[in-house]
């Protein structure tokens, strides 16, 4: 994932910051509580194409 890419992009529904989970190649956005998947190194970001965090992935990623 581009550095320069996730600097600007923002959660499409907070408008919050987003976290890179290389592991499971998504993109966090622990304000609105969803995963926005990468796929062929490029972000979908639509929430529609999200899925829901569950309580303990919010509190991994959030540290």
């Amino acid at each position: 994932m581009d550095k320069k890419l996730l600097d600007i992009l923002v959660c499409p529904v907070t408008k919050g910051s987003l976290i890179y989970d290389k592991q499971n190649a998504e993109l966090i956005s622990c304000s609105a509580k969803l995963a926005y998947p990468i796929r062929d190194e490029i972000p979908i970001m639509l929430e529609d194409e999200a899925r829901k965090l569950s309580e303990e992935e919010l509190e991994k990623h959030r540290g």
